[in-house]
């Protein structure tokens, strides 16, 4: 009952202090010259959450890359070491690898059965749409943590004599194969792409939903035009639809893709890094609570920053040039 309230008054002192803080801003915008208070009218309202941003996004980023240059209790400047050790480490550039096939293959498997389902689904007839698409998105509305807790069960491998739990494994004892360690195999990376399946199990219903909007958006008199000049449904797929959505195509492949590079739940929750899977965000995680190395741990957010940072960049000139189309 404390916490409610608390939070209650909490809620009420913010919404007061802002609807102050912006009275008062327009008060001082009231005795500046004419010419001036034109010209920087909008400022008013955009200060306080430009402080906001400050504070909460850019300081974090320079105390970061601050603490990147110390070194593991971050009271001792160290240079560029933390980045030497991180580039001249073998692991790591496994962990790039890695971080690479992730980005490779999630993000277009991803579009890829999303513009599948959203086409078949969407040629079934509203009932069945309705019920196709919502056993399709259902996996959205579970964390991380919990796929990976489901799909244990179906890469889990029990010693020989006992019965079988996991469906990979019981699948290859009924055809009389022998069972595996799937999570420990790492040759050509197996077990990594293990692990990018979970992945593209949760993200193909958000891009169905986006995609199958886009595609009823695309004019129908275009679509029957290119049937008149004899374009087959998938001509007309491939030559008229697709060429429309792409903006929408490049919004939900810039979104996974971003997300996947910040991977980290699902390789901790599944095999904790182990047997070549660990990916930049876990070793962040390793290096900071694990190891308590808050330099190296700075150093690796910061490498994944400057990986991330042009893909915001193209994400925002995508939703741009969407915009500029409507």
């Amino acid at each position: 009952m404390h916490d409610l309230i608390y939070g209650l008054f909490a809620i009420t002192l913010g919404v007061i202090s802002i609807f102050l803080i912006y009275r008062l801003l327009d008060f001082l915008l009231a005795f500046l010259p004419s010419k001036i208070k034109n010209r920087i009218s909008h400022l008013p309202h955009l200060l306080p959450a430009g402080i906001l941003i400050t504070f909460v996004l850019v300081y974090p980023i320079f105390g970061t890359l601050i603490l990147s240059f110390k070194n593991s209790s971050g009271k001792t400047w160290v240079g560029f070491e933390n980045y030497t050790k991180l580039f001249s480490s073998k692991e790591f550039y496994v962990i790039l690898i890695n971080n690479f096939l992730w980005v490779a293959f999630v993000p277009t498997l991803v579009v890829i059965f999303g513009l599948l389902v959203a086409q078949l689904t969407n040629q079934v007839g509203p009932t069945r749409e309705k019920i196709f698409k919502s056993l399709i998105f259902m996996p959205m509305a579970i964390s991380f943590v919990s796929a990976a807790a489901i799909w244990k069960f179906m890469y889990a491998y029990v010693p020989p004599g006992r019965p079988e739990v996991g469906l990979f494994n019981a699948i290859l004892s009924k055809l009389g194969f022998e069972t595996q360690t799937w999570l420990m195999i790492d040759r050509m990376r197996l077990n990594s792409f293990l692990l990018m399946i979970i992945i593209v199990w949760l993200q193909t219903g958000f891009s169905m939903v986006l995609l199958s909007a886009a595609i009823k958006s695309v004019p129908e008199e275009t679509v029957e035009a290119s049937r008149i000049d004899g374009c087959t449904n998938k001509q007309a797929f491939f030559r008229i639809i697709i060429p429309q959505i792409r903006g929408t195509i490049m919004a939900v492949f810039i979104t996974v893709l971003i997300g996947v590079m910040k991977i980290f739940d699902i390789v901790l929750s599944m095999t904790g890094g182990n047997f070549n899977t660990s990916v930049l965000g876990f070793e962040f995680y390793k290096e900071f609570f694990l190891n308590a190395n808050s330099g190296k741990a700075s150093a690796i957010v910061m490498i994944l920053m400057i990986l991330i940072a042009p893909l915001i960049y193209l994400q925002i000139r995508t939703v741009r040039h969407q915009e500029s189309l409507r």
